[in-house]
């Protein structure tokens, strides 16, 4: 007998196995307790492992990965209220092969093989899940294991050779070891020798792994306007922010956050010439972002816009990934009711052609709008055609009192870290960030509760990291090894022999 079973049944489980689903998400800002990632799916995982049998253990990998989403994305709650649930519900059954999964391989009494084996196994089924929900029609990339480490050094050196991928597998790795070591005292052994060789295969990328070259330096005002009631308003505060940066001629770029222009510049040629001014005054570009309805009746973008002297350059980029029920809503003939219960969008946002590099104060620009952060592909296009600054434009106005400013800050640090490109994060409303090509932040943060102005000088970088280079390598080696153990196991059940009849 499995220990644990009988211990808790029914709802009780169900709800120990909830909130063990969602005791991961305090490794991640605000709460940052970032060393608890490399234990906090242990519980869950013993849960699992006690199952009576399969099916159990899938449905405790379900009730698991909703309770971690509703977790992780709480924050949302008062947005779309009882319609979060229903997603957690539905996102969360990706965990289920992966609970049968943990309770097929640490079921009883594991030996060494299959201890060693659950450590490989198990990291990459729970990277096929992040792969999957990372498709920006279920939400995106938001609350990867990997993102959880953006802080700790090494991690981020792992990034680089294998993007926020190489370091999910290295976490979820370390709490399967930890898992061995805590409940299965004969695979201790298996459990140790896995601990030492991720120790050693870490120390090794850490010693070995390329570093970017450094080229020059870019200053940079980020202009964050606060939490300011009116679109007109909002647009006075930035301008009054950035003339006071006026009599500085060391600035090369001024970065508005997302929203920052409520009004298409082809039509509101007064607001044109007051950004042209700006611009000649401070001798710099200037990057706003309009969020408006076109006046040729094609609906409404969020647009990248660089502004020059004379006003807008052409220079320009709309958003490509948005964000669903915040910005549209899939399949909105049927889902239409969802604006009745939460705060959905009313009219779907256009999308974008695809990614634009801009030229602006002397160095090749990458634009991201706000959610487009999240996605690692994206940053990795941008720098393959020749960014060498990344600059995201975003804005949390609605999550003010909530993790999802933190939380959206330090993924910047990340997609640096990949691509070897210093990263401007520039909200409207906080949390603004600056990072450099190794992930490390430069200056200090602009809070939620700051209306400002913030000057940084942004080290650029020359060379291609790895993870540019080679892009998502460590997914695909994920799936090929699940590919080979499922080939394995199916050929295991087509040797055994049929039972003998009586």
């Amino acid at each position: 007998m499995t220990p644990g079973i009988g211990l808790w049944s029914g709802w009780r489980r169900h709800v120990l196995t909830c909130l063990s689903g969602a005791v991961p998400a305090l490794s991640f800002p605000d709460p940052a307790l970032w060393w608890l990632a490399y234990v906090a799916l242990v519980p869950w995982i013993l849960l699992v492992r006690s199952s009576a049998d399969g099916a159990e253990a899938a449905r405790s990998g379900w009730i698991g990965g909703a309770g971690f989403l509703l977790a992780v994305h709480h924050w949302l709650l008062p947005d779309l209220h009882v319609f979060i649930v229903l997603l957690a519900a539905l996102l969360g059954l990706l965990w289920a092969p992966w609970g049968w999964l943990v309770w097929r391989l640490l079921r009883d009494s594991p030996g060494p093989g299959r201890a060693l084996a659950a450590v490989v196994l198990l990291p990459s089924g729970w990277l096929m899940i992040e792969l999957v929900r990372s498709w920006q029609g279920l939400g995106g990339p938001w609350g990867l294991m990997g993102a959880s480490q953006w802080q700790v050094r090494p991690a981020l050196v792992l990034a680089s050779v294998g993007g926020v991928w190489l370091v999910s597998v290295v976490v979820v790795a370390l709490n399967v070891a930890a898992a061995l070591l805590v409940a299965v005292p004969g695979a201790r052994v298996s459990a140790v020798a896995a601990l030492a060789t991720v120790a050693a295969s870490g120390s090794a990328i850490w010693e070995w792994a390329p570093q970017p070259g450094r080229s020059g330096t870019v200053r940079v005002a980020v202009v964050q306007p606060g939490v300011i009631d009116g679109q007109q308003a909002r647009f006075d505060r930035g301008e009054k922010l950035t003339r006071t940066l006026v009599g500085r001629k060391d600035i090369d770029l001024v970065v508005w956050g997302e929203s920052s222009v409520a009004f298409d510049l082809s039509g509101r040629t007064d607001l044109a010439d007051r950004l042209g001014a700006l611009s000649r005054s401070l001798g710099s570009d200037v990057l706003v972002n309009v969020d408006a309805r076109r006046l040729d009746g094609h609906g409404i973008y969020k647009t990248s816009v660089l502004v020059g002297p004379q006003g807008p350059t052409g220079q320009r980029y709309d958003k490509t990934r948005l964000v669903p029920f915040g910005e549209y809503i899939p399949a909105r003939p049927m889902l239409r009711w969802v604006t009745g219960v939460s705060a959905a969008a009313t009219e779907n946002r256009r999308r974008g052609s695809g990614p634009v590099v801009m030229e602006a104060g002397g160095v090749r620009l990458g634009p991201l709008v706000c959610f487009e952060s999240a996605f690692p592909d994206m940053s990795r296009a941008l720098t393959r055609r020749g960014a060498r600054l990344l600059v995201t434009q975003s804005s949390t106005s609605s999550f003010q009192r909530s993790w999802a400013p933190e939380q959206h800050a330090t993924l910047a640090a990340l997609r640096a870290a990949e691509t070897w490109r210093p990263v401007v994060h520039a909200t409207l409303t906080g949390v603004s960030a600056v990072y450099d090509a190794h992930g490390h932040r430069v200056g200090r943060w602009l809070g939620t509760d700051e209306s400002t102005v913030g000057v940084y000088d942004v080290p650029l970088a020359t060379g291609t990291s790895p993870y540019t280079r080679y892009g998502a390598w460590v997914p695909w080696l994920a799936f090929d090894i699940l590919g080979v153990a499922a080939l394995g196991l199916g050929a295991r059940a087509v040797r055994r022999p049929a039972p003998a009849r009586r």
